[in-house]
């Protein structure tokens, strides 16, 4: 963070959420993933207010009302104010801001609207240090605001991101490779009608059994199938088919997005979901129902659930003609900081 940095008296911070278009459950294994910042966002409006933080939600109840510095934001009240409170601890914020948060991002549908609020956060709060840095402190924060082990693709994701481009992110290196997506390349969310909250999932099981199955193989990503498939432990065996597998798809898709082979995605995606249902079994029976009506949908490529899974949403890649219920997305630009005063 640059401590030096002028900051504005009254700005408003836009932080996108994004859709994961393949690789899931692959960035805390080190592996690739393939999301895409989208034009439904998270802002904070707001104005300097010296020691403290005050928000109001135009979405969610409650109005979020605490002092700076802050020491333990697992213990912050309404909930949501926690990625708020860990990301002030997380940079050792003094100087606050009164404001409020609106949001075009649905609540619980596993297209980051958390990561969203914490990128916003960070930007409001001041800090202008590169994206990758950034994002690995949104990341900690999350982590020290919820308890929950989370990856980093979804912070890195926002606050890199280009307009008209998809990411191509290697999180052994960290790196992230701008990838143009096709103008025929049409992609929806829907709402599967299930909502999702990592909080009390499975989702530190899954963690922790892809790492304990690391543990005997090494880095799963580079894994051979063999020695994955003689695992002794299903469970574990499982974990890391998946890990592996999908590495190798989100390197297919980004090759065949590069050549608008459309149809070589949507296969990839399908492949992708069944190994999330049947590998790291993150699906639910809601999410598998709608991902088979979109596969029998005529204009569609594929379709497959987005982000950690138990409920939430699922991406289609369609045929721009074609017009499905949901929310149309397109590739945007990360989170940026506006002024609205000198």
């Amino acid at each position: 963070m640059n401590k030096k940095a002028v900051l504005p008296r009254s700005f408003r911070v836009v932080a996108p959420g994004r859709v994961n278009l393949i690789g899931d459950h692959t960035d805390y294994m080190g592996g690739l993933a393939f999301p895409m910042a989208i034009n439904l966002a998270t802002t904070i409006t707001g104005i300097r207010s010296g020691p403290k933080i005050e928000l109001h939600s135009d979405q969610i109840p409650g109005e979020l009302q605490i002092s700076l510095p802050v020491t333990e934001p697992q213990l912050v009240r309404p909930s949501w104010g926690r990625y708020v409170a860990g990301v002030a601890a997380e940079l050792g914020s003094t100087e606050g801001f009164v404001g409020k948060v609106s949001s075009t991002l649905p609540h619980g549908s596993g297209l980051s609207s958390s990561a969203a609020l914490e990128v916003a956060t960070a930007l409001a709060l001041g800090d202008t240090g590169p994206p990758l840095e950034v994002a690995l402190r949104c990341q900690a924060a999350e982590q020290a605001a919820t308890g929950v082990p989370c990856g980093i693709m979804d912070q890195l994701a926002i606050i890199s991101a280009q307009a008209g481009h998809g990411m191509l992110i290697d999180f052994a290196s960290q790196s992230v490779t701008a990838l143009p997506i096709p103008e025929a390349a049409q992609f929806w969310v829907i709402h599967s009608g299930e909502g999702r909250q990592l909080v009390g999932s499975p989702y530190v099981e899954r963690r922790v059994q892809a790492e304990s199955a690391a543990a005997v193989l090494g880095p799963l990503p580079q894994a051979d199938l063999s020695s994955i498939n003689a695992l002794s432990d299903q469970a574990l065996r499982h974990r890391a088919r998946h890990v592996q597998t999908e590495c190798t798809r989100v390197s297919e898709f980004a090759a065949a997005l590069l050549h608008s082979d459309l149809e070589q995605c949507g296969e990839l995606m399908l492949e992708s979901h069944a190994s999330l249902r049947d590998d790291y079994e993150v699906s639910t029976d809601a999410l598998n129902s709608l991902v088979e009506k979109l596969r029998t949908t005529s204009g569609v490529y594929g379709a497959r659930l987005t982000g950690a899974g138990f409920g939430g949403c699922v991406v289609a890649l369609a045929d721009p003609e074609v017009t499905l219920e949901g929310w149309r997305v397109m590739p945007s630009n990360g989170a940026r900081m506006e002024w609205l005063e000198a």
